[in-house]
């Protein structure tokens, strides 16, 4: 296993693993952001969705010879208008329309990428691959993560109300709906750009957990941003390392790394007050 000493040798010599780590920084940036909405609204359901729903979408534009953020934007925000007018128009609940739609998107997906004869790509597609990243890839990741904080920036207080009281927003002369699609939208570029680090399977997970992990210290909106923001980034920096120095798939090092701290805060975070619940049980 490497030192972090050698890591950060490798930093200076590698221009792959400073492309990784830009990446991984952005990535880790704009999950945590979306994803303190996403958890806020109780949408993880619909984030894991649209993060599988997009599989399609990608196919189509290997199929097409396009950018994949095109195609699978096309797709994710299909699926979200879909889930949406399913369970608008009959009576079975959000969650029964949410497997319905994005397990038929997920196996549309399969099948269009063996069309494609794209299986090569296809673990990079589900797992990640943060240390193949392309400039392409780079530049995108950027553009997203420049709309995510100009969305949150300019939309901040209406984001704020419909997360916390749907029904005063709507008094109050918001729109809900279109608040909500637009989320779906910035969410489904989020998902979108985070497949070559984290890949659809494992997306979800770098959307809700950093999130969540920011939740257990803070009842403040402002402040669970930035605090899910830094969580993101450092499990992005911390799962790189052990990708890079123990030979791991990105992804799954980026979640574990997630999930460590989400287990560690889950412990001693003041809303928990783990250790002092067992002494007043004692």
């Amino acid at each position: 296993m490497a030192s972090l000493i050698d890591f950060f040798q490798a930093l200076g010599k590698y221009d792959f693993l400073q492309s990784a780590l830009l990446t991984a920084i952005m990535v880790g940036i704009m999950s945590g952001i979306i994803g303190s909405f996403i958890i806020l609204r109780g949408m993880s359901l619909i984030g894991d969705a649209i993060s599988h729903s997009v599989l399609p979408g990608v196919a189509v534009a290997y199929m097409l010879g396009i950018n994949i953020l095109i195609g699978a934007s096309i797709f994710g925000v299909l699926a979200a208008l879909l889930i949406g007018f399913v369970a608008s128009k009959s009576k079975i609940k959000t969650d029964t329309s949410i497997g319905v739609v994005f397990s038929a998107f997920y196996a549309l997906g399969f099948i269009l990428i063996s069309m494609a004869e794209s299986s090569t790509n296809l673990h990079h597609i589900l797992f990640g691959n943060i240390l193949a990243v392309s400039d392409s890839d780079i530049m995108t990741t950027a553009v997203v993560l420049g709309i995510v904080i100009l969305f949150v920036v300019i939309f901040y207080k209406e984001l704020l109300v419909t997360s916390f009281d749907a029904t005063y927003a709507q008094t109050y002369g918001l729109n809900v709906q279109l608040i909500h699609y637009s989320l779906m939208l910035i969410l489904t570029l989020v998902t979108v750009s985070a497949l070559q680090t984290v890949g659809i399977i494992l997306v979800v997970a770098m959307l809700i957990t950093p999130a969540a992990t920011a939740f257990l210290w803070t009842d403040k909106l402002g402040v669970m941003l930035v605090l899910s923001a830094i969580i993101g980034v450092v499990s992005s920096i911390s799962g790189l390392y052990f990708s890079y120095s123990l030979n791991w798939a990105s992804g799954p090092a980026i979640v574990i790394m997630a999930a460590l701290m989400f287990a560690i805060s889950f412990v001693v975070s003041p809303k928990q007050n783990f250790f002092k619940l067992r002494s007043v049980a004692k």
